[in-house]
């Protein structure tokens, strides 16, 4: 069978334009202890933001569902001609991980969208059941008549990031944890990254931050945020958790090249302080941003590196809103904007 990569398709970089995104409307109060009933703030504030430049795809349980939705954001003055309802009902919120991944191609002059549906058992069969958030990409295809790729394999969106010519940032402590693959070797994974999302090279880094429960997943470590350049969080407090593991990334961050071997610009953002609910430590990081069409969204702890992180990523996407919001009641579901957003691209 052919692969998307030999059909010439390819997963473009998430600054690049969008149709729309997709978000998957929360309601499993086990994902969010306490907070399930005020959760959807976080939801509205995508839509409120993003709507203006993209569409925005809502996958919604039901009908009580529906109205509550069309109430909170027609209450932020959201044009509701840019939202779309689709009844797709999920077992929880994390639509980057349980969303199909687009993909493009150029054919005949002609720009061609695809998906890739990979499989997903909720970061290693943490969190039982996972069976309706597997089948929304199939539901995505279907409704909109759009190509399918399914390479059989597990992977979450949250895993991966791409620049969009050729490489693909992951870490080893998720995509090489046996929860996921056992079957496969380091290099077979790699295999199936190129074949179905068109790259060239892959950039392992180690290990993700503490509090993460998705064994490692580098949307909360590293992100490219231009085809030459990474952003990646570092820790300065030595006798923090986070400390060695993200030293050692930048580490590594300095000895990766591009597909033409040359190296990347490499930009540091200095993580939150520790961010705790009871005894629990959260997975608070700045790098959990969303990059929309007008806006970038991202997560703020009321902590003095709020600014540094705003000012940062306003230096990089000189052309955007950076949108910052209060996030620690969205990180005690251990996720943050990036966590429940996926990108198509637009043709």
């Amino acid at each position: 069978m052919s692969t998307p990569a030999s059909l010439g398709y390819h997963m473009p970089a998430e600054w690049e334009l969008h149709e729309g995104t997709w978000i998957s409307w929360p309601h499993n109060e086990n994902s969010f202890p306490g907070k399930i009933h005020f959760i959807s703030k976080f939801w509205v504030a995508i839509a409120k933001n993003l709507h203006e430049h993209e569409n925005i795809h809502i996958n919604v349980k039901d009908k009580e569902m529906e109205t509550s939705i069309k109430t909170l954001l027609q209450a932020q003055n959201v044009d509701m001609n840019k939202i779309f309802l689709h009844p797709f009902e999920t077992n929880d919120c994390w639509a980057r991980d349980h969303g199909p991944i687009f993909i493009v191609r150029n054919k005949d002059n002609k720009r061609e969208l695809a998906l890739t549906d990979w499989e997903f058992n909720m970061w290693g069969g943490k969190y039982p059941p996972w069976d309706l958030d597997n089948q929304i990409p199939q539901k995505i295809a279907k409704l909109y008549n759009i190509p399918s790729f399914s390479p059989k394999i597990v992977l979450e969106g949250g895993s991966i990031d791409v620049n969009g010519a050729g490489c693909l940032l992951t870490t080893k402590t998720c995509l090489l944890n046996k929860n996921r693959n056992p079957h496969l070797s380091q290099v077979q994974i790699e295999q199936y990254l190129k074949d179905y999302l068109g790259v060239k090279k892959i950039l392992w880094l180690g290990d993700g931050i503490a509090g993460d429960d998705t064994d490692g997943h580098v949307d909360d470590i590293t992100r490219f945020v231009a085809a030459d350049t990474i952003v990646t969080a570092i820790e300065n407090d030595p006798k923090d958790d986070n400390f060695k593991p993200l030293q050692k990334n930048l580490e590594l961050l300095k000895t990766f090249t591009d597909t033409e071997g040359k190296p990347f610009k490499i930009i540091t953002i200095p993580m939150p302080k520790g961010q705790y609910e009871g005894d629990t430590r959260m997975p608070a990081s700045y790098l959990n941003f969303y990059i929309g069409n007008g806006a970038v969204l991202v997560p703020t702890f009321n902590d003095p590196n709020d600014q540094v992180a705003l000012d940062t990523l306003q230096k990089l996407f000189p052309t955007r809103k950076i949108v910052g919001v209060y996030a620690y009641d969205l990180v005690w579901g251990f996720g943050a904007f990036h966590c429940i957003t996926q990108q198509q691209p637009k043709l």
